[in-house]
């Protein structure tokens, strides 16, 4: 089961391998709170998720809830009970191995950001250049 956890270590998770869904989304809900142009979820049942640590949760909207580390404010999991019910959306970036759960579709590109459409066109460098 792939494991992964926040920056500061205080919060672990373990999820399964196989996500009902796992997807980029593009919503200005999720861009706004990671900070990032996208994030990638994998979508599970939720008691099939293992957390050890605390996190708080932030209520995004009327039924979504972020969670995340209260230490140092990773953004971790989302849940929508109305929604998803029974499930709990895993920030798969935060795996310790990010390629263990791919993305396979992307979602809310209604929202994505102008530029993200063409980003694979830019300079690419292995390290940040000097």
């Amino acid at each position: 089961m792939p494991e992964g956890g926040c920056h500061c270590g205080a919060v672990r998770y373990e999820m399964p391998a196989e996500a009902i869904h796992q997807a980029l989304c593009h919503c200005g809900d999720c861009r706004r709170h990671s900070g990032a142009p996208i994030v990638a979820w994998g979508l599970v049942p939720q008691e099939q998720l293992k957390v050890e640590g605390e996190t708080r949760t932030y209520a995004s909207s009327e039924h979504g809830r972020r969670h995340f580390c209260g230490t140092c404010g990773t953004a971790l999991f989302y849940t929508n009970e109305v929604i998803f019910p029974g499930t709990i959306d895993v920030q798969t970036c935060t795996l310790d191995d990010p390629d263990a759960i791919p993305p396979a579709a992307q979602i809310q590109v209604a929202e994505r950001i102008g530029w993200m459409k063409t980003a694979h066109e830019l300079p690419a460098f292995e390290r940040y250049p000097g």
